[in-house]
């Protein structure tokens, strides 16, 4: 097939980064450096993974936390492929009935969990999930691993322009005095190369570095938590942080012309994203050329399709059994309802639409490969920081639904719908990528349209992270960049599309780490601060 230069159609400007050593993707250099630093000193990728994640709470706290949750997605040197799921859960008192009547008491209307609400708050699952990572998988230990966000912490850093950008917009949810002494410099979001330090961050990492993870969840850490959310009328208690444990589960997968895709079980969306690479191979989207109209229907369509079957069944497999939305069967009855015109579906919880995260991805000579991902949920979380720890807690809640018949509805100890999803291709038996697009749902939006670019119309990693995306929206509008062609936007229009222009930062932020029968390659989203590090 004869495909236009997507170089010179869209101005790219950086080529993939190869390298034989290490390759670390993230949306920040000091991150990817960190995780460098690491393999340097005889750690692997996982070590590397949780350093440049740790040193992301630090240089880019308004999308991670120890507050947070993380997963991870690997395929390990000796070929063991698997998941970790780090997912805190509502807490243990938090009833449907007793949050639906704080809520009402407060004057909201009851129906949803607002987003900056108390009640927002679940289990932290980050440290724990961090150390677990490093114990079972790592070369070095786990207070190693930390060592660079502790020196960013206390030493500080200069503030990067786009994350600067990001933490002007979050400064207004910082909810409480600890929250703005911790993140505000002078009162304020810092800007574009102010030296921002974070201390009270450096010594609850010290601690971890000392005590581990039970720092959080059986220590002095885990009570200021705890005595913060309660003060503030929260549920979380002591035995809700000493009752968490992660888990290792075994990834879902289906195969999308002629590769291998891995994603996370529920209660992730991991199940949309394969449903919607199922329906576009059946539908045959990626026969049209690149970038037409009749393809990109067709994967936008594919997109909806999952999108409402995962609203409707995706939750926590602990408390409701979920369907094999990602079984080839099941995709071939499903694209049986697409048409030439577009459809509308109805997204799910709108607070999880944009919603803020982190990703890391990272190849090693010794064969190892990881997607690992972290986040807040919304910038800086609930905006509540716990005490004197520099800890921003997540508002993962705010995904739970109060609707008794919604397969998402909060019951005490349930985890929520997760838009998190990290994710592997095995393109041959020794070529694996972890991959992934973060932003809420922009996550398997820009999965299917990522790896659909290197798949099937042959682009770079680069490449593929560089062209303009779209991103059907809750409002029921597909957003498309400007740098789209108009050609194809005017033509999408024609079928029925709600075609809207929006600006970059709506587009999520993706990062590729590609080992490739002994070399590694790389690439991360021009719409990040981010740069591949390599050795």
């Amino acid at each position: 097939m004869n495909l236009p230069s997507p170089v010179d159609t869209y101005d790219s400007r950086r080529s993939t980064v190869r390298a034989s050593n290490g390759i670390v993707a993230t949306s920040q250099p000091l991150a990817s450096q960190a995780g460098i630093r690491i393999l340097r000193e005889g750690g692997n990728a996982f070590d590397a993974a949780v350093a440049a994640t740790a040193t992301l709470n630090v240089v880019e706290p308004h999308m991670t936390g120890v507050g947070g949750d993380v997963f991870g997605l690997y395929r390990t040197a000796d070929g063991e492929v698997g998941a970790l799921q780090s997912i805190g859960s509502a807490a243990g008192g938090a009833s449907l009935d007793r949050v639906r009547q704080d809520l009402t008491s407060d004057g909201e209307d009851g129906d949803e969990i607002p987003l900056r609400s108390i009640h927002s708050i679940t289990v932290p699952g980050t440290a724990r999930g961090w150390e677990t990572t490093v114990d079972h998988f790592g070369n070095l230990a786990f207070d190693e691993t930390l060592r660079p966000a502790i020196e960013y912490a206390r030493d500080g850093f200069p503030v990067t322009e786009v994350i600067a950008g990001q933490w002007k917009v979050g400064e207004e949810v910082l909810a409480n005095d600890a929250a703005r002494d911790t993140f505000l410099l002078n009162g304020s979001a810092p800007d574009p190369g102010d030296v921002m330090r974070v201390p009270e961050l450096a010594e609850t990492f010290e601690q971890l570095a000392y005590e581990g993870a039970d720092a959080i969840y059986e220590g002095s850490i885990g009570e200021e938590i705890v005595d913060t959310v309660q003060s503030l009328g929260g549920y979380l208690s002591l035995n809700d942080l000493a009752d968490f444990e992660p888990t290792f589960v075994d990834p879902v997968s289906t195969t999308y012309n002629g590769v291998e895709v891995y994603e996370l079980p529920p209660p992730n969306q991991g199940l949309i994203a394969l449903e919607a690479f199922n329906i576009a191979e059946k539908l045959g989207a990626s026969d049209h050329s690149f970038m037409s109209a009749e393809g990109t229907h067709q994967y936008v369509e594919s997109l909806k399709l999952a999108f409402h079957d995962g609203f409707a069944y995706v939750t926590d497999p602990e408390f409701e059994d979920v369907p094999a939305l990602h079984s080839k069967e099941y995709a071939a009855e499903r694209a049986r309802s697409v048409t030439e015109e577009a459809g509308v579906v109805e997204m799910g919880n709108p607070n999880a639409q944009d919603s803020d995260t982190v990703l890391v991805t990272v190849a090693d000579g010794e064969g190892n490969v990881v997607a690992y991902i972290n986040s807040l949920f919304r910038e800086f979380g609930s905006g509540v920081v716990a005490g004197d720890t520099g800890i921003a807690l997540q508002n993962r809640g705010s995904s739970f639904s109060l609707d008794p018949a919604d397969a998402n509805c909060l019951e005490p100890g349930k985890r929520p719908f997760h838009t998190l999803i990290p994710a592997l291709a095995r393109f041959d038996t020794d070529d694996w990528a972890a991959f992934g697009v973060m932003g809420g749902y922009v996550q398997p939006q820009g999965h299917l349209q990522v790896l659909s670019a290197i798949v099937d119309h042959g682009l770079t990693l680069q490449d593929a992270l560089d062209l303009p995306r779209w991103f059907y929206r809750e409002s029921g509008n597909l957003a498309v960049e400007a740098r789209m062609d108009p050609t194809l936007v005017t033509e999408l229009a024609r079928r029925g599309h709600d075609v809207t222009v929006e600006t970059p930062d709506l587009f999520g932020g993706g990062q590729i780490a590609r080992t490739e029968g002994g070399t590694l390659s790389g690439a991360t989203d021009p719409r990040k601060d981010g740069t591949v590090g390599c050795y």
